[in-house]
């Protein structure tokens, strides 16, 4: 049996853990069942929004009215946009295998524990005086044969000329916001009647009025039954008050939710512990209930954002290998929706702040002081502000507009450094960029809290 110093299951980001720990002279095994960079690079974060990019495009040519520019789209050469897509995916693991540590032992395959420190991989046990699962996770398996989930796009060979997505989440919504840009006929099937239910209610509110203005949307639906014939879906739709709606799509994707990939390991033979969404449980050293195996990532089934993973791969190799013993605590977790509209959001939403009884002071601001937004010709930009009237801190931001996700990095400097939403005010922008209608955004919460 191969003795290792340190066993990482899963070569997405914890593949930058198992060079950082080889440089060391450590050995080191990096098992992965797939490509190498895990989900976000090969068929989530990054394949999606490189397609985002284009339906940007798309999306500036067919509103272009507004700015008084009379232009069309003669052709969306849409095969060449998935060829390109696909082709960043196929150099993926190549990318990520060149990086690594000459002196790390990749092995291929599905790993599974046959004791608590032994892994057996393709017929061979090794094991490690530490073990670190960064093992993600997985779509849940839609219910009709033939019906994909977001692994089924990236990469994709043979686009469909229409396409319905079931599922009101970020997946669901950017998906549905990139095949619709892209010409193919899109409907999107919501079984509740909201859209990113974890957003504040009012920023999903907003987002419901200009998603719907692209995108055909069912809402209080479900699709009753789904036959895949003829290279198509014959679908079965029923609406809450038991309508019955059928059509057809040549594609139907799912995206309702991930599932824990604890399941393909075989925890039963460790004294490793699952928490009730199967998800592995873990302290706030990561470490689970059998000393020294640790659980990064998805995998634990607390952050389900990659910046997360890679934050907490880092603390974890400090805490292992440089002697910092203190618990990693997320002071703050920022997360974006990359769809037409853009949302950014970090910290608690209102509904949130009333259910907790907070003293708290609320403010929503139009971005239409700015300039350079009002360049934009669109009314519906705006940040709210959640914000402790006792102490000035900012409780939870949250915007709607383009560059949200990038604007949302002046407020988040602040909560990091000093969270006092007057240094929002006092700073001084650059006018007129789009970061300026932070400034009345912070000076109308301010005036709230000083009026009380």
């Amino acid at each position: 049996m191969k003795k290792f110093d340190l066993i990482i299951i899963g070569g997405g980001r914890a593949s930058s853990l198992a060079s950082k720990v080889a440089k060391l002279g450590k050995k080191v095994a990096l098992i992965e069942k797939s490509a190498l960079g895990g989900t976000c690079a090969n068929k989530g974060c990054v394949p999606s929004k490189l397609l985002i990019g284009y339906a940007e495009v798309i999306r500036a040519i067919q509103e272009s009215k507004k700015h008084y520019i009379d232009s069309q789209i003669n052709k969306i050469d849409i095969e060449k946009i998935f060829k390109d897509n696909n082709k960043f995916i196929e150099s993926v693991d190549n990318n990520y295998l060149s990086r690594l540590h000459e002196e790390v032992t990749l092995f291929r395959g599905e790993a599974s524990f046959s004791s608590n420190k032994t892994i057996s991989i393709n017929n061979e046990e090794i094991s490690a005086d530490k073990i670190v699962i960064a093992t993600g996770t997985r779509p849940k398996k839609p219910p009709f044969e033939k019906a994909w989930t977001s692994d089924d796009i990236f990469p994709l060979e043979n686009i469909p000329k229409s396409i319905s997505i079931v599922g009101s989440g970020f997946i669901a919504c950017e998906l549905a916001n990139v095949f619709d840009a892209l010409g193919v006929e899109t409907k999107l099937i919501v079984r509740g009647d909201t859209l990113l239910s974890n957003e504040d209610e009012e920023i999903s509110k907003t987002f419901i009025e200009e998603f719907s203005k692209n995108i055909d949307i069912e809402f209080n639906t479900t699709v009753k039954d789904a036959k895949y014939e003829n290279n198509r879906f014959d679908i079965e739709l029923e609406k809450k008050n038991s309508e019955i709606k059928n059509y057809k799509s040549e594609a139907l994707l799912y995206a309702i939710g991930r599932q824990s990939n604890a399941d393909l390991l075989k925890i039963e033979n460790t004294n490793i512990k699952l928490d009730e969404k199967d998800y592995i449980k873990r302290d706030k050293y990561f470490e689970t209930d059998e000393k020294d195996i640790f659980v990064v990532g998805d995998a634990a089934g607390k952050y389900m954002l990659q910046h997360a993973a890679a934050y907490e791969i880092n603390h974890l190799y400090k805490y292992l290998y440089e002697n910092e013993k203190e618990a990693l605590k997320f002071k703050y977790m920022p997360h974006a929706v990359f769809t037409y509209p853009e949302i950014a959001s970090v910290g608690i939403t209102e509904k949130k702040a009333k259910d907790e009884n907070l003293d708290y002071v609320v403010s929503k601001t139009s971005w239409q002081a700015s300039a350079k937004a009002q360049s934009k010709k669109i009314k519906y930009p705006f940040t709210k502000f959640i914000v402790d009237k006792n102490t000035y801190e900012i409780l939870g931001c949250h915007m709607i507009g383009p560059e949200s996700a990038t604007m949302i990095h002046q407020v988040l400097t602040v909560m990091h450094i000093n969270n006092d939403i007057r240094h929002l005010k006092d700073m001084l922008y650059i006018h007129p960029a789009l970061s300026e209608a932070l400034l009345p955004a912070a000076i109308n919460t301010i005036k709230l809290i000083e009026s009380k």
